[in-house]
């Protein structure tokens, strides 16, 4: 009793914090309606200034962090997401592959257009669901991802309440494999530890993966580790992981040239390494084509069950409409659109979207051949700054994007993904519109949203001059 009464004492303050957050997440979880816009950004302003405050404050009790971020996940256990519909769709794909059908092949609208399945469970519900813009599209779920959608099926029950509680183990059984690796790479790189908290606790985390059945935890999970098992000089499981990943999520493959440097370049002193290597230019360049091999080979091999010319045909397809499609949340294309309609006036995705992916082809040769990539903190920098690069040009930002920014920053000095995942709930906020006919996005919203992130961005990469306490050479861009 003594010793109760004596720890309640001296955990006062983050016991209540803690106490707040789980009653704040209940809320969010159970009670709370997507188009209910002031109670969404109330309560995530006040679960961010929370999380905030229980970092700070536990930094130095990592397992009081860790029980607390598993508390918070437990929580969305029987949860149907609110914000998110996407996962009608990973259990419809999940359900075609278990009777036998190639989920790549069919539409969920031309499937329904032939009739009721034997052995589908809620077929129509999960149609419904999903909504038109899904239903009418090929999946874009990797192999991997797909794998993930039929163990989420074989949960026990017919529900959709089961499928859901089996996709939500997965995400958080992948978001503690991130935290586990995700702290012993931050060892390695003299980084403390708790910096993973500022992912693991974040509420965006919590919300959009663990709450909204988002995979960006899993291919996140692949990422982190393969950079682990790359820095402990394990290269060929690192290139068999980094597989995995991008098989989960195809994002990592914006990642691949950045390697050249790493794998080329004579290691500085930071980066031990074992006395029986050869640093020949010779063995580096074979080490990085093999690694490469490994990596689109175990890819290949992945994909291979799902293989058909159709399938080629209407992956591609698929992929293609992010670019020439689909407009949402948006930054630098929102200005060149409006730009272009003073010419055109329509329809300029046609041609910002093939214009785009070129300038970002030639933004990761730049940081491929012209910086320094040799140590893994650079390596997850120019991994940083690539993905940001992508999404300030892309055509599409959905919130979950975030989530990789988030945890490549962690181990680097730039804090503004972290400030990006708190002010991203804005984009939930876009189709407020004071003339309630008008379905467009509100680029008043949208706007502060990108002036916060740019304006931080800007502030670290360009003008602050200061490094951060851990600080070293490894920590300038």
């Amino acid at each position: 009793m003594l010793l109760s009464s004596a720890f309640f004492k001296l955990n006062r303050a983050p016991l209540l914090l803690g106490v707040s957050c789980l009653l704040f997440y209940i809320t969010f979880a159970y009670n709370l309606i997507r188009t209910d816009y002031t109670k969404l950004i109330m309560l995530y302003a006040a679960l961010f200034f929370l999380f905030y405050k229980l970092v700070q404050i536990l930094k130095h009790n990592i397992s009081l962090l860790t029980w607390i971020a598993f508390g918070f996940r437990a929580v969305f256990i029987l949860a149907i997401p609110n914000l998110s519909q996407d996962f009608y769709r990973f259990i419809w794909d999940g359900q075609m592959t278990l009777i036998g059908f190639n989920p790549y092949l069919t539409t969920p609208d031309y499937q329904m257009s032939l009739g009721i399945l034997s052995g589908f469970p809620n077929q129509i519900e999960l149609y419904e669901g999903m909504g038109p813009l899904n239903s009418s599209h090929f999946t874009n779920y990797p192999p991997i991802n797909q794998f993930c959608f039929v163990l989420a099926n074989l949960f026990p029950g017919q529900s959709i309440l089961s499928s859901v509680i089996g996709l939500r183990l997965l995400i958080i059984t992948a978001d503690f494999g991130t935290l586990y690796f995700g702290k012993k790479l931050l060892k390695k790189l003299h980084i403390p530890a708790h910096n993973i908290f500022w992912y693991i606790l974040n509420p965006f985390i919590i919300i959009e993966l663990t709450g909204n059945l988002h995979f960006e935890g899993v291919m996140i999970f692949f990422l982190i580790w393969s950079l682990y098992l790359l820095y402990s000089d394990k290269w060929q499981w690192a290139a068999v992981v980094l597989a995995l990943s991008i098989s989960v999520k195809l994002i990592p493959l914006i990642f691949l040239p950045l390697f050249f440097k790493w794998f080329t370049s004579t290691p500085i002193s930071s980066e031990i390494l074992d006395d029986k290597k050869d640093s020949s230019l010779w063995l580096r360049m074979t080490k990085l084509i093999s690694f490469y091999t490994i990596v689109v080979i175990t890819t290949l091999l992945l994909f291979a069950p799902f293989y058909s010319p159709e399938f080629i045909n209407n992956y591609a397809q698929t992929v293609g409409l992010w670019f020439q499609n689909f407009e949402f949340n948006a930054s630098i294309y929102y200005i060149a659109r409006e730009v272009g309609y003073l010419f055109r006036g329509y329809n300029e995705i046609a041609i910002i979207g093939k214009i785009t992916p070129i300038i970002v082809v030639l933004f990761v040769l730049i940081m491929t051949f012209f910086r320094k990539n040799k140590t893994t903190i650079e390596l997850i920098t120019a991994m940083l700054l690539v993905l940001s690069f992508y999404y300030f040009t892309t055509t599409t930002v959905h919130p979950w994007y975030v989530a990789t920014l988030l945890i490549l920053s962690i181990f680097t000095k730039y804090k503004f993904p972290l400030v990006w995942s708190c002010v991203i709930i804005l984009s939930y906020l876009a189709y407020i519109n004071l003339n309630k006919a008008d379905k467009s996005e509100n680029l008043w919203v949208i706007g502060l949203e990108y002036v916060i992130v740019y304006g931080v961005f800007i502030w670290e990469v360009f003008i602050k001059k200061s490094h951060s306490p851990i600080s070293s050479k490894r920590w300038i861009l």
